[in-house]
């Protein structure tokens, strides 16, 4: 039987176009397949606000930010925790990937056209000792055009090879079964879906049309995780985290439903770390949602008073920004889904942000003027239409009508307005004088050191009482969905490895589907920024292994 290809790809996101991009270089012949139509093309990393991790970056020293490859490794290995015997892999994935952020990650994507936003954001900051979880400097560099920005290099290189006749693309495949022959795995079976016109993210048509088969020398699965699937996400939950949430809101669209993990499972390949995930503790209900339960996370800078459902302020260091699985694992157990920012209009000009492409429409047009415009008086525009329009967003006032809206949104009289306000009045003694015991006034003003959050990401502490600085606001936070950390084990060469260990011949994985790398490059947390790199690199790695590998 006669190949159609030298590769096939499964999944047109960012990791199989960077893996496609990297075969068509190696003048190898690849079929691109896709369960969504073409307009789909680039996967959840066009949605995505484009952080990447970086280490020792001009942006970085610009800023009088001291990193170095010694710090990026203590902070990776303080926040994965590996702990298990699958963690082999995934740890020898990790110490090549900070390799490539500390090394060429930045001029390699430099020399592709990609750009570097010249304020480096600090996520995941911790809070915890010098060896526990978070970033001990600012590494999230945003890219210049977020998610499309980075999604077009790879776009661009894997059309020109489309245009070399080396490339083809075929959307609405739905693969359904991987197989071998002669012992290596080598055949891709699916069904064929009727064509769509269905706007990017949003449901497209299951309606089968035929079916196909294909055959290649390797396969490379780039299929994405499990986040939109909610039933598979509370089958994987893990006990650290507590009990699951009833209601969780989805940071991707319903297809990203990890049904490709499943398939290649049944062929032969081990999953690893399911239980290893990361969900954001921030989300809000979009106000014109694109896909089923769309929620955006708010990213916060450190100022807003962050409460449980019963209105207690949430423990050290579990303040916005600091530890998003901690926050997780904390929540869980209070009984409830729910938390609450309460804020003034001051914080949230300067310090809400919306994470997601189409919520910075300044940054994704690369409009210069439009980013200057942040610093004009007022909420940016899309935070201002949420709190317009938003479900989850209550502005008042007073105390007592801010408490009287934020049980009748719950439907349920959990917050008591006179301890709410006592927790304020005593955080407003603290704002008063130089010196505090409360640790988040600290990290408040520990953050305004930073230039870059001086600029743009951290209020003036000043009293949440104070008239001058309100309103008062009040945000309803759910559990948003987002990333598989666990995925298909993984060698330093992206070939997918059996039960026993050995690699499945011709079968590689790379991004999402791979634990973005080795089956859970993160362990048990990420530092941020992460994810879109980890596509890239572990992408790139499958598509220069499996280039040398075929004839």
């Amino acid at each position: 039987m006669a190949y159609d290809a030298d590769v096939i790809v499964i999944g047109a996101g960012l990791a199989g176009l960077a893996a496609t991009a990297e075969l068509v270089d190696a003048g190898r012949k690849v079929i691109l397949l896709d369960q969504e139509p073409e307009q789909s093309l680039g996967g959840q990393a066009h949605w995505s606000f484009g952080g990447l991790f970086l280490v020792d970056s001009p942006e970085q020293r610009r800023l009088r930010i001291r990193d170095s490859h010694e710090l990026a490794w203590q902070d990776w290995l303080g926040t994965a925790g590996f702990d298990r015997p699958e963690d082999h892999w995934p740890r020898q994935w990790a110490e090549a990937y900070v390799d490539f952020a500390a090394g060429e990650k930045r001029s390699w994507l430099h020399r592709q056209g990609l750009r570097i936003f010249p304020v480096v954001g600090w996520a995941e900051r911790g809070g915890y000792g010098a060896t526990g979880h978070g970033n001990s400097v600012p590494r999230f560099h945003i890219t210049w055009g977020t998610g499309p920005g980075i999604v077009a290099p790879f776009e661009r290189r894997v059309r020109a090879g489309v245009a070399r006749g080396l490339v083809e693309l075929r959307f609405r495949h739905r693969v359904t079964g991987l197989s071998r022959s002669a012992g290596s795995l080598d055949t891709v079976s699916g069904e064929i879906l009727e064509p769509s016109d269905a706007e990017r993210g949003t449901p497209s048509s299951r309606a089968v049309t035929g079916s196909f088969e294909l055959r290649a020398q390797a396969v490379i699965v780039t299929s994405g995780g499990i986040g939109g699937n909610h039933d598979l996400v509370r089958a994987n939950w893990p006990e650290r985290l507590g009990n699951p949430p009833e209601r969780m809101l989805s940071g991707v669209p319903a297809h990203v439903d990890g049904k490709m993990l499943g398939i290649t499972e049944a062929a032969g390949g081990r999953i690893i770390n399911r239980d290893r995930m990361w969900h954001y503790t921030e989300g809000i209900e979009n106000w014109n949602p694109i896909w089923p339960q769309h929620g955006i996370r708010i990213l916060s800078g450190p100022s807003p008073l962050w409460l449980d459902a019963r209105g207690n302020r949430l423990p050290v260091p579990l303040f916005p920004g600091f530890d998003t699985l901690g926050t997780l694992e904390h929540i869980m157990r209070t009984g409830h889904d729910h938390t609450w920012f309460v804020l003034t209009q001051k914080i949230i000009e300067k310090e809400f942000t919306l994470s997601g492409s189409e919520q910075n429409p300044d940054l994704t047009g690369k409009s210069i003027r439009d980013v200057l415009g942040r610093a004009r008086a007022g909420a940016p525009g899309p935070v201002q239409a949420f709190m317009d329009h938003g479900a989850d967003f209550i502005v008042e006032r007073s105390p007592a009508d801010l408490v009287r809206r934020m049980n009748e949104l719950t439907g349920e009289p959990l917050i008591d307005e006179a301890a709410l306000r006592d927790e304020m009045v005593a955080r407003d003694r603290e704002i008063a004088h130089p010196f505090t015991k409360d640790l988040q006034v600290t990290a408040m003003r520990g953050a305004r050191k930073f230039l870059g959050d001086r600029l743009i990401r951290t209020a003036a502490p000043h009293r949440l009482l104070d008239p001058k600085a309100g309103p008062l606001i009040a945000v309803r936070l759910h559990i948003l969905t987002r990333k598989t950390l666990g995925g298909l084990e993984t060698d330093l060469s992206s070939r997918v490895l059996a039960e026993e260990g050995s690699p499945v011949p011709g079968l590689y994985a790379a991004g999402e589907a791979a634990g973005f790398g080795g089956g859970g490059v993160h362990g048990y947390r990420s530092l941020e920024g992460t994810f879109l790199g980890g596509c890239l690199f572990s992408g790139r790695t499958a598509g220069r292994a499996a280039a040398k590998a075929v004839s």
